[in-house]
């Protein structure tokens, strides 16, 4: 089975490779990386998988299934969704799209996993409960091969009662957070060394190297940039940091 995948501070990527090779094996790609399209096109069956924003979907996921509309149809997809506390119908944000262009999907799974959110104090952990998380999301996708190696599917996220809980619980009141690109990127001058280390890891190809960082405006939220700067430079949607989340900080 084929993963694809987008990743922002390493925990989808854990996630869709934990799953695939307790599944059955198989190789990953990121939406992002060359190949991937051909690689959809030669598969059958496809693991999905993505980090929840608020409840929806990040906007680089939404344009790459949107842009490959032709890709999906007769495809067979499972969806996983990683997210920090809360998805409500994460998993059906995708399925709705893949439904529209063609594709079956199989089920959906959602994973909690160590929130990306290093700049917002209230949502920060320790060390040993992210480490928690990470056991508990292990055991639950051994669980869920289990039952697939049984022909049983998961279908979280996928009903109506999902997507009640998505649009209610959080998609309608940070709307604008999702509906656009993100536009309000900070950097502390007074810390930033200019390594370009932001610039070359940024899917969208948002930031630039001038006399300074320069941040476009097409920022997907995906932290990448923030949990990688190595003088703590960057903030996001808060005005400090944290923490760096990085699913490597947490692994034992």
């Amino acid at each position: 089975m084929l993963g694809v995948y987008f990743n922002g501070t390493g925990n989808t990527k854990h996630c869709v490779e934990y799953f695939l090779n307790r599944l059955e094996g198989g190789r990953a790609y990121e939406i992002e990386s060359e190949g991937v399209t051909a690689a959809i096109q030669s598969s059958d069956e496809i693991v999905f998988a993505y980090p929840v924003y608020y409840s929806n979907l990040p906007k680089i996921v939404r344009e790459f299934i949107v842009g490959n509309a032709e890709l999906w149809r007769g495809k067979k997809i499972f969806i996983i969704a990683t997210m920090g506390l809360f998805s409500g119908d994460g998993a059906g944000c995708s399925a709705r799209l893949f439904k529209k262009y063609g594709a079956k999907t199989l089920g959906g799974l959602h994973l909690k996993m160590p929130d990306c959110i290093g700049d917002v104090k209230l949502l920060k952990k320790s060390l040993d409960e992210n480490r928690k998380i990470i056991i508990q999301a292990e055991r639950k996708m051994d669980a869920v091969v289990k039952e697939i190696n049984d022909g049983k599917y998961p279908k979280e996220g996928l009903n109506f009662f999902y997507h009640v809980a998505g649009l209610f619980g959080q998609r309608l009141y940070f709307r604008g957070k999702t509906k656009r690109y993100y536009t309000k990127i900070k950097t502390d001058v007074s810390k930033c060394v200019k390594c370009g280390l932001c610039v070359s890891l940024c899917p969208m190809s948002n930031i630039a190297m001038e006399d300074k960082v320069i941040f476009q405006d097409k920022c997907t939220m995906c932290y990448r940039c923030f949990a990688n700067c190595p003088k703590q430079a960057i903030t996001i949607i808060g005005k400090q940091v944290y923490e760096q989340c990085k699913f490597e900080n947490y692994k034992e």
